[in-house]
């Protein structure tokens, strides 16, 4: 997985063979191993018989979501799309491992999926991306204002099944038969719950899911038998709602779901192996509105780290009013500001080598890029693989 820079990753490009966007001779090595057909166990064992690999866990809300189904893979399909060249430019540079894909319009058979990773100049291997709940009708009057239907009706915000869904990538096999989805969970199901507080209906109480579009305990296969478990979510912003903030009460509680499963909480006990928490957590540590106490408790918890991966782009756009360290912010957003929302926070017991966030300073190369894309940075972390 190449040995990284702990510098930005934009501070690593440069063109031509050797340059800052090449990820060392052991990754232009790893490149070859994949294209001779060699297994991820085969590659790995290679790897670290000379020294210590990285792997690369990145997040990225791609925002790549349409208007109807169907939309984004003609797109794809097209080939002329500026936001999806954009897409693959940020991707094929960056260059994860693993990578947690948000705000993708979800298939039944993963096309559209497909044909983006197929458009990358090394696409992925390995693709997870069960049903979201961004879209699923819930058949009942869920934001209690008369009518059914609504995009707001569904367990997810989504005006079609689908809209915004999100997936996994990955050059290590993925695997499936040991993922636990919990997206069914209810919400008042959830230990400790703030559902409470959201004001619903007795209806929308019986049905209302927890999670806006997932949570996902999914492994990965690691060189030497091990698993590596991505812990993947996309929280609902804490705000378009009303007084009884519903939204921010969800937010909170997607967020603490990962205290009850790290606690044991839950019908399904925690796995006893290291783990990436990652995704769209859509709340800033103290800027913009949200209920921050599960997000804290996440941020100081001692069974994770937080690698703080930062950007020359985030410093120099700072808001006039922020609170935070503007190198950290992940989105770009008109109204709230810049903010904090997307996290990668590996496990204490995985060693990180180093880690960023994909926002160059403006004129820098994929600055553009970077631009087009996405309001949100994709945000990666290096890890030593065990």
């Amino acid at each position: 997985m190449g040995l990284s820079s702990r510098k930005p990753v934009h501070a690593r490009y440069r063109d031509g063979a050797g340059g800052n966007d090449d990820r060392s001779k052991a990754a232009r090595a790893r490149r070859r191993w994949f294209r001779s057909g060699l297994s991820v166990a085969a590659l790995f064992a290679s790897a670290l018989s000379v020294s210590a690999e990285t792997l690369r866990v990145a997040t990225w809300d791609v925002e790549l979501s349409r208007k109807g189904p169907g939309l984004l893979l003609r797109d794809i399909s097209a080939g002329k799309d500026p936001q999806l060249k954009a897409v693959r430019e940020i991707l094929d540079h960056v260059d994860p491992d693993v990578l947690l894909l948000m705000g993708i319009d979800w298939d039944y058979d993963g096309r559209a999926l497909a044909a983006l990773n197929a458009t990358l100049a090394r696409p992925f291997p390995y693709l997870y991306a069960p049903q979201p709940n961004a879209g699923l009708p819930s058949g009942v009057d869920l934001d209690g204002n008369g009518a059914l239907g609504e995009a707001r009706d569904a367990q997810g915000y989504g005006r079609f099944l689908g809209q915004g869904g999100m997936a996994i990538v990955s050059r290590l096999p993925i695997l499936t038969t040991d993922t636990h989805n919990f997206s069914t969970l209810l919400w008042r199901d959830l230990p400790e719950t703030s559902v409470n507080n959201a004001q619903l209906s007795n209806e929308a109480l019986a049905v209302q899911r927890l999670s806006s579009v997932g949570h996902w305990d999914v492994p990965v296969a690691m060189p030497d038998g091990q698993t590596l478990h991505l812990f993947a979510f996309a929280a609902t912003p804490p705000v378009f709602d009303g007084p009884e903030d519903r939204n921010g009460w969800r937010n909170h509680d997607e967020a603490a779901f990962w205290l009850r499963y790290l606690d044991g909480d839950l019908a399904q006990a925690p796995p006893n192996a290291p783990f990436v928490l990652l995704g769209d957590f859509d709340i800033d540590p103290q800027d913009g509105e949200g209920r921050r106490a599960a997000l804290r408790a996440l941020l100081s918890d001692p069974r994770l780290q937080d690698a703080s991966p930062q950007s020359d782009g985030g410093k120099l756009a700072a808001d006039a009013d922020h609170k935070g360290d503007p190198s950290q912010d992940t989105a770009d957003f008109n109204g709230p500001g810049n903010l904090r929302v997307d996290y990668v926070l590996p496990s204490a017991r995985l060693q990180v080598t180093g880690a960023g966030v994909m926002w160059p300073a403006p004129g820098a190369p994929l600055a553009k890029a970077a631009e087009r894309a996405s309001r949100h940075k994709l945000v990666w972390v290096d890890i030593l693989a065990p």
